[in-house]
């Protein structure tokens, strides 16, 4: 969709989530989550169009 807001998370391994970045571009942020991901460390990161995060912690 044309405008489109992107959110990429960060889930720790304790469960805690945390909004890393907010894009237009969802390639970029699946770019920068597969980044961090080979880092090797236990957080969890995906990407999610902002309109479906307005029930997400804060």
């Amino acid at each position: 969709m044309v405008g489109e807001s992107w959110v990429l998370w960060r889930q720790d391994d304790n469960g805690n989530r945390f909004v890393m970045r907010r894009s237009g571009s969802r390639g970029e942020l699946e770019a920068l989550a597969a980044m961090y991901e080979a880092r090797g460390h236990k957080q969890l990161y995906w990407v999610e169009a902002e309109a479906g995060i307005e029930n997400a912690p804060r």
